[in-house]
């Protein structure tokens, strides 16, 4: 993959920094492993869900923290204990069983709705909610020809 510069921006775009250091971690993350692998998904306008390939993992493997604007998904995969000489063993091993780390930047306002875990598969619903006073409002234009206010016309005659 390609690596972007992207110091003209920054000497032109105030208040952007996160934009672009999210940016650059994401086409560092781009160059490591993909693993495990994941979907996003947009469900609705403000519901979005992670589904991540976690075959193998039980719940209590999986750790899930929220803080700010960054989502961490880890797994630690038990030590496997040693296998007896009368024990099966495998010819072939393509089921990654190692432990990872996931990240993923969130928008400001977006938390974690729910996590569940099912046929191999993490699913973690996130919603975005934006506070009341944050949303767009419509303001109400009042014309020039409408009469004063009662008491902006006693105002005027004192």
């Amino acid at each position: 993959m390609r690596q972007f510069d992207f110091t003209p921006f920054r000497r032109s775009a105030i208040g952007f920094d996160r934009l672009f250091d999210m940016l650059e971690a994401s086409a560092r993350q781009a160059n490591n492993e993909n693993y495990p692998p994941f979907n996003l998904e947009r469900l609705a306008e403000d519901h979005y869900r992670i589904t991540i390939a976690v075959a193998g993992f039980k719940s209590d493997e999986i750790d899930i923290t929220a803080q700010q604007n960054l989502l961490t998904v880890a797994g630690k995969k038990q030590e496997s204990e040693p296998r007896e000489a009368n024990d099966s063993a495998f010819l072939h091993v393509g089921i990654a069983n190692r432990s990872f780390e996931r990240r993923f930047e969130l928008a400001d306002f977006v938390r974690v709705e729910s996590a569940d875990l099912a046929d191999g598969l993490l699913t973690i619903d996130l919603v975005r909610e934006v506070p009341e006073t944050m949303k767009p409002k419509k303001i109400a234009v009042n014309s020039g020809d409408s009469q004063p206010s009662i008491e902006h016309k006693a105002a005027n005659a004192a």
